[in-house]
Parts: structure tokens; C-alpha cells; sequence
């Protein structure tokens, strides 16, 4: 039986890069002492009030079909919340409620781009970046953001991507994998780039609460970017709200338009208990993101200080987000031998980040989602593995 050419646009390397955690996730049911450090998924359950207001929205019945868009109280308390954060004009029919960050990113490039496109991406990036594009008959072009300059934004790599045939420019900010959160100096350059081309700037803004030392810098905010910047959020993160796959784009009314008649052919709306949920996280967002970005500063803390001065790894400091880079170029092993030689003798399952970019070779990913003692001895398997590894490779 024949299948269409787009089931090869949604497969590839950033798929088969899950098979470390599958493993894991395995090893973990059949009773085996396995810590998972390579996953997203925030270890706590969602904030109580958030939980209360879907439970009290199901017993009242709020079990049919709602809004394609989004409810209007939930549109209209996304943007107060997004004009709060960065000052840009928007309002409810400037956003649209999604099934999640991805979902939102796939409706856009469905929106966005025809075959032939390119879009510039900065990478590492997200595993599904590019089967996301891809769906749409678009290809990603990457800029690299190299370990050299400690995995930021080059604006001359990224300028000298774009060509003829460039529709946008896509990054997170702040960066899965690597945790790095934009300068406004680094932000106006990519900016100057998409006026002088004129271009769309799509920006994963998924992390945007959780920033450790500073404020979150959004590219929506700057002189110019508003008409041309697609801001995407999600509750997953940020509220310990995986498994709801809530989240929102904001951006033009046309373009919103636009989502709408393609959500109307594959969601037809999320359901309202859900929808009531959100509101209340959003409209408490401040206080519940604070307490969520200290849980994770404190474990990010642990890590980089478990990990200091360990010979053969050194531990990249994130500035924002669940997730640290380790450069393990050191132990003679690649990234993948790393990461599965790790799971296999101590138990911790790490990711090989090289599927995120050519950048991220010779590093892997871990995350801060399990408990602080989980995490302290996950460290200390980490630092014994990697030292035995460096005798036996002296001797």
C-alpha cells in the first residue's frame, strides 16, 4: 500500500533520539533502579486551584463542544497577560488557544509557508522543529549558534542564511536544550535582519517564565517586531501542565484567522473544562510561575555544583528552563556512547543533544524534573561513572 511522501518529512534523527528515554521508561516498569533525567516533564502535580476549577467545570457539565478559538474569557486574560509581560498591543483577536506548543507551531508553518519555502532556524533547537516545517513543504535552513560562543545567537551565521527564498526566522527564547536566554542586544539583531529582509519571526517563548537572573526579554516588544512576530506559549512547562496540552499563539488577526479554519478542521475547540482550568492559570501566573522558576533555579544550583570541576565533563550553566547542556568532548566518547554507557552501568538516562544541531555534538542533555534528592544522587552516579571512565581511559 502506498504512503504519501510526508510521513518521511515527520521522521528522522530528532525521532530516533527518544530511544535512550524509551529504554529507560522500560527499564523503570520492569522494577530496575533508573533515574530519568531525559524528559521535560515538570515532576509536580498542577497547582491545586488550577486542578479545582476543571473539577468543578466537569461536575457542572462543561463536557461540549466550546469555541475553536478559545473561550473568550481565556483569549482576553492571555492577552492582558501577554501585554503585561511585553508591553506589546494586543488583544484577544490576536490569539488563539491551541493544543499545545507544538500544535501551535505546526498550525503556523501550515499557515505560513508552501513547498519551497525556507525558514532559518537557529540551532540547537527543539527536536520537531524541523518535521514540523517540514509537514508544510517548507525546509529549515540552520544557523548555528556554536559551543564556541557558548551556544548563542550569531547574528553574522544567521544573516548569512537568509536568501531569496527565506519566509522566517524561528528560535526559543530561552533555548531548549541549551538554556540560553536572549540579550536585548541579541534580539534587536535578529530583528534588524527580519526588517531588512522582511521577514516573519517565529519565537517559542515556552520558557519565557521560568529566566533565573533577569527578565525575559520578548522579541514582540521591540520597535517594528509586532506586525511581523509570532509569539508561542504553553501552560506545559511553566505550570506543571504536560498532559493538559493547553497553549496559545499570539500574532497578526489575520494569521489568527487563518489557525482558526485549520483548528476548525482538526480540534474544533479544546474542551472546556480544560479551557476553565487555563484561565485560572493564567490569571495566577505570576505567583505560580515564581514559585515553579525557584524549584528550578535551586536544582539547576545543585547540578552545576555536583558537576564542577568533574575531569572529562564540564556542565554549560543555563540561564532559564529545566534543562542543562553537559560538554562531555572530554571522555573520549561520543555524545550517544556517553548517554547509553551512563543508563547501562548506573541507571541514569541522559539525551544525546547532537539531534538538536550540529552545535550540540559531543553534549548531552539532562533535566532538573525529578526531586532534589533524586536528582543529588543521579549527580553523584554521573560524577562516579565519568570517573571511572577517565581511569580506565589513563591507564
Amino acid at each position: 500500500m502506498h504512503y504519501s511522501s510526508r510521513v518521511e518529512r515527520i521522521a528522522g534523527e530528532g525521532v530516533a533520539a527518544w530511544d535512550i528515554h524509551r529504554a529507560a521508561w522500560e527499564a523503570k516498569r520492569a522494577g530496575r533502579d533508573v533515574i530519568i533525567l531525559s524528559v521535560g516533564d515538570p515532576d509536580f502535580a498542577t497547582p491545586e486551584p488550577i486542578v479545582a476549577r476543571a473539577v468543578a467545570a466537569l461536575e457542572a457539565g462543561d463536557t461540549h463542544y466550546t469555541d475553536v478559538p478559545g473561550r473568550p474569557e481565556l483569549r482576553a486574560a492571555i492577552a492582558a497577560e501577554h501585554v503585561r509581560r511585553t508591553g506589546q498591543a494586543v488583544t484577544a483577536e490576536n490569539v488563539i488557544v491551541v493544543a499545545g506548543a507544538q500544535n501551535g507551531l505546526f498550525s503556523v508553518s501550515q499557515c505560513l509557508f508552501e513547498p519551497g519555502d525556507e525558514v532559518v532556524v537557529l540551532e540547537p533547537m527543539y527536536l520537531t522543529y524541523e518535521a514540523t516545517i517540514g509537514a508544510a513543504g517548507a525546509r529549515i535552513v540552520t544557523a548555528a549558534q556554536p559551543a564556541s560562543n557558548g551556544l548563542r545567537p550569531d547574528p553574522a551565521l544567521i544573516a548569512r542564511a537568509v536568501t531569496p527564498r527565506t519566509r522566517a526566522i524561528m528560535f526559543a527564547n530561552p533555548s531548549n536544550p541549551t538554556g540560553v536566554a536572549m540579550t536585548r542586544e541579541e534580539l534587536e539583531a535578529i530583528a534588524a535582519i527580519a526588517q531588512e529582509s522582511n521577514l516573519w519571526v517565529i519565537v517559542d517563548e515556552v520558557y519565557s517564565s521560568l529566566v533565573f537572573e533577569r527578565e525575559h526579554i520578548s522579541l514582540a516588544s521591540l520597535p517594528g517586531m509586532g506586525e511581523r512576530t509570532i509569539t508561542i506559549e504553553s501552560l506545559s512547562k511553566s505550570h506543571a501542565m504536560t498532559g493538559w496540552r493547553i497553549g496559545w499563539v499570539v500574532g497578526p488577526k489575520t494569521l489568527i484567522d487563518h489557525i482558526d479554519n485549520l483548528s476548525l478542521a482538526m480540534l474544533y475547540g479544546l474542551p472546556g473544562f480544560i479551557q476553565e482550568a487555563a484561565i485560572v492559570a493564567v490569571k495566577e501566573s505570576p505567583a505560580i510561575t515564581a514559585a515553579m522558576r525557584d524549584i528550578y533555579r535551586r536544582r539547576r544550583d545543585l547540578v552545576a555544583s555536583a558537576l564542577a570541576g568533574l575531569d572529562g565533563v564540564r556542565c554549560l550553566t543555563p540561564e532559564a528552563g529545566m534543562f542543562c547542556l553537559l560538554d562531555v568532548r572530554g571522555t573520549g566518547l561520543s555524545a550517544l556512547d556517553y548517554a547509553w554507557s551512563l543508563f547501562r552501568e548506573t541507571g541514569v538516562s541522559v539525551l544525546d543533544a547532537a539531534p538538536f544541531g550540529p552545535s550540540a555534538s559531543g553534549f548531552v542533555r539532562v533535566s532538573f524534573t525529578i526531586d532534589e534528592a533524586q536528582l543529588a544522587e543521579a549527580c553523584d552516579r554521573i560524577v562516579g561513572f565519568t570517573q571511572r571512565l577517565m581511569r580506565r581511559n589513563a591507564s
